[in-house]
């Protein structure tokens, strides 16, 4: 891929006196004036928004950090030092002023930059991520790296207010304080509801209060004090209790104190200085510092700042108004179909609750949220909590939907074992984004859960093929006792009507689409459409006939079916969106390993390969996988025309 010369995208984008392009590293950012740093933090949205307009991204929690991310780099040596971003939505300024702005065109498409911070991308890079709340335990694990090495550097965790509602989180921050390493922890907080004037008097508590020579006079005063007779040491005291009763009554940093944290703030995230001067202080703390940073999501572009969950990853559109740019046909997405057929299941059984881990929008529970706030909780980014909270609600005759990115149920993997299927509990789990999600990347894909839960006893596991298919399985869900989960695909359906009937599926059934003479084609979910074009297209040209079924179910197995056609036909293929260790296709071969088949057959598998999948378009990623139509049909002919 041909990279763009940053002269090239200052003309394209901020005009020939740019300073942009000036920034190859984080100190060069160090020895400009306040004039310029507030060019500069322009020059980066202006890059950012353009980018993301056209590409689609992480719009407003990047925009709300640059002068963040402008004082990170004017008060530490991120060569030596490390910085640790959790989730990495917010990184894109950092992307940029740590040498990535010729390569910024490429973010998140197939062979470009990664949408998240990545060791193997850049040096400035200092731990990958994903997914939220991590960044604490890493950069306490990088602390005790350092000084077991004997080393000096400064280690910086930067985290949002909702990724420490995260569990992971608040382990880390409570290890950090027992052991007192020396570790800087910047809590972003973007929530608006602290006024100007808690602001201001904020802002005078963490400077007057951190600032050296103010350190040094209470040392001096408390030394003063001891040296009274009789009720010196009282007074001390006294005076030691009193300040920190006011700090902490006048601040929102009790917590942090309590887990022996020395806490700063709030600060105002959008004055460079102030910003700078703050986190250099820090450097001559020897303990567990938090700073607290107000910063506002979606900062210097409007419809962001108004909007901000809408912009917080959003595809293309216009920058100049903010609207969504539509791409040909437009139907339905999956999730738009699980949100409205939640809807209408729940209409009709009270018993049905809907949990979310911070993302309503994200998995089409909002309008869930506005018909029955009652029966909606939002967690938090607390999967774990998500999983048992739900068991907890089946266990007294509740119907639980945990309705989860694919991804994201990986971290609640144990409570989903030991609190819902060894209890066989009735929590039903709708696993979005399941299979590859596109430009988000490796810790997005939904490649493991069919392989990760499959193996649990009690669970049964269904694909839909279309959209109709998906509403009648979330019926079929809550029709059947114990846990369920139903995977689907992001983005839109086929376009395939949805019967208002809602008809729940006989269990464990397929379904037969076409019958052919020389092989069997078994898929499921996203692949079944394709699967059936290619066998239409191989037959039509003379190349050979195949039955094609559509399995819907990976547990339990249509095996009566399965093992029908393993006897009818020599040759057998299995195409699923998901890893092929341990996926469907292994649930198939297992199936057929158990059973008394005639010798001679051929099974070949299709599916996602035993790495991390890049981040590229679904289309493009399907491609290389070898799982969409071309691949099918490659595959296909193959088996076919073999002897």
């Amino acid at each position: 891929m041909k990279a763009v010369k940053s002269d090239e995208i200052a003309n394209k984008y901020l005009g020939e006196t740019s300073l942009l392009p000036m920034i190859r590293k984080p100190s060069d950012v160090a020895g400009l004036s306040r004039e310029e740093l507030q060019t500069l933090a322009a020059e980066i949205r202006r890059v950012i928004i353009e980018q993301v307009s056209a590409g689609g991204g992480h719009l407003a929690p990047s925009l709300g950090v640059v002068e963040l991310t402008l004082a990170l780099c004017r008060a530490y040596d991120l060569e030596q030092d490390r910085l640790v971003w959790d989730v990495g939505h917010q990184a894109y300024a950092h992307k940029l002023l740590t040498g990535r702005l010729d390569r910024f065109h490429t973010l998140r498409q197939f062979g470009g930059l990664s949408g998240f911070p990545r060791m193997s991308e850049s040096p400035y890079d200092h731990f990958g991520v994903g997914h939220s709340s991590t960044s604490i335990s890493a950069a306490l694990g990088m602390a005790l790296a350092r000084d077991l090495a004997g080393g000096k550097n400064e280690v910086i965790a930067v985290i949002g207010d909702g990724s420490l509602t995260g569990g992971l989180a608040f382990e880390a921050l409570n290890q950090a304080g027992d052991m007192e390493r020396k570790i800087v922890v910047v809590l972003n907080d973007n929530e608006m509801s602290i006024s100007r004037n808690v602001g201001a008097l904020s802002r005078f508590l963490s400077r007057k209060l951190s600032a050296p020579f103010v350190t040094r006079f209470k040392r001096e005063v408390e030394a003063f004090l001891k040296q009274i007779p009789k009720i010196g040491g009282d007074l001390a005291l006294f005076a030691k209790r009193s300040e920190d009763a006011f700090k902490s009554f006048m601040t929102p940093g009790m917590l942090f104190e309590a887990l022996r944290f020395t806490y700063v703030g709030p600060i105002d995230g959008h004055n460079v200085e102030l910003l700078t001067d703050v986190l250099k202080q820090t450097k001559r703390m020897d303990r567990p510092v938090l700073v607290h940073v107000l910063t506002r999501k979606g900062k210097g572009y409007e419809p962001a700042e108004t909007n901000p969950a809408y912009f917080h990853g959003v595809g293309g559109f216009e920058p100049e108004t903010g609207m969504a740019i539509k791409h040909g046909a437009q139907f339905s997405t999956y999730t738009e179909v699980f949100g409205s057929t939640l809807c209408a299941l729940a209409a009709k059984d009270k018993k049905i609750v809907a949990i979310t881990a911070a993302m309503p929008e994200g998995t089409g529970t909002e309008c869930f949220r506005e018909r029955f706030p009652e029966r909606f909780v939002d967690v938090g980014i607390c999967e774990q909590h998500a999983v048992t909270f739900a068991a907890g609600l089946a266990s007294q005759g509740f119907k639980p939907a945990v309705a989860i990115y694919s991804t994201f149920l990986q971290r609640g993997y144990d409570q989903v074992a030991h609190d819902v299927c060894l209890q066989n509990l009735n929590v039903k789990f709708f696993l979005d984004r399941a299979g590859l999600v596109g430009e988000d990347g490796a810790t997005h894909h939904g490649a493991f859960d069919i392989a990760f839960l499959r193996h649990l006893p009690n669970m049964t596991i269904m694909a839909p093929k279309d959209e109709d298919e998906l509403a009648r399985m979330m019926a079929t869900a809550f029709a059947v006792e114990g846990p369920v989960a139903v995977r689907y695909p992001r983005g839109m359906g086929q376009g395939v009507p949805v019967d208002p009937a809602l008809a729940p599926l006989p269990v464990g059934q397929a379904e037969m689409l076409r019958e052919g003479l020389d092989a069997a084609v078994i898929a499921l979910g996203s692949r079944v459409g394709p699967c059936l074009e290619a066998a239409e297209e191989l037959e039509a040209a003379g190349i050979g006939s195949a039955t094609v079924c559509n399995a819907r179910f990976v547990k339990p197995l249509d095996a009566e079916r399965i093992l029908s056609l393993a006897r009818r036909h020599r040759k057998l293929l299995i195409v699923e969106e998901g890893v092929l260790a341990g996926g469907f296709g292994s649930a198939v071969l297992e199936l057929l390993a158990d059973n008394d088949l005639p010798a001679g057959r051929t099974v070949r598998r299709l599916g996602l390969p035993d790495q991390f999948v890049e981040h590229g378009s679904q289309k493009q990623l399907r491609e290389l996988t070898g799982i969409d139509k071309k691949g099918v049909k490659k595959a296909l002919s193959e088996l076919l025309q073999a002897s």
